[in-house]
């Protein structure tokens, strides 16, 4: 039986918006290091960018003292499971989440609705779960990454 030794990846930020780029540079750089291609790598980097902002500004309003972590690992043929975790006291279930149609964000002339759409088209699929007092957010892309040849 062979052992996959599998990586998994986190970082935790305080949940203010300017800690977003620290999130983002965090996912480009564990996704550029596995080979993706930036065309997938910026797809999913807009997905988790919209997880992390919904939660710093919708479910923990912006306060420095609460956290979020993200975590990325990889699994076998080429699966990509992304994380984020957070204790705000009621969680978020972007997976049950029904956006408005574009047509009635248009109509509405609403600011916002767009990026759960966004998530839920750019990612295989979305779970969300309440751990004691924890709320993960998972959301998994099989992404191909390229054949590399060795001389």
């Amino acid at each position: 039986m062979q052992n996959h030794f599998q990586m998994e990846y986190s970082i935790a930020v305080s949940c203010r918006t300017h800690n977003l780029q620290k999130v983002r540079k965090f996912v480009e750089n564990i996704l550029n290091s596995l080979l993706i291609s930036p065309m997938d790598s910026n797809l999913v980097l807009v997905a988790i960018d919209e997880l992390c902002a919904n939660l710093m500004l919708h479910s923990h309003y912006q306060t420095p003292s609460d956290l979020i972590e993200v975590k990325i690992r990889e699994e076998e043929d080429g699966m990509f499971i992304f994380e984020v975790h957070d204790t705000a006291v009621e969680g978020f279930d972007p997976s049950i989440y029904e956006p408005s149609s574009i047509q009635d964000i248009i109509k509405n002339k609403s600011a916002g609705g767009m990026g759960l759409m966004l998530v839920k088209k750019i990612m295989d699929s979305i779970h969300f779960e309440r751990k004691g007092q924890k709320n993960i957010c998972r959301v998994c892309k099989t992404i191909k990454k390229p054949d590399i040849e060795l001389s």
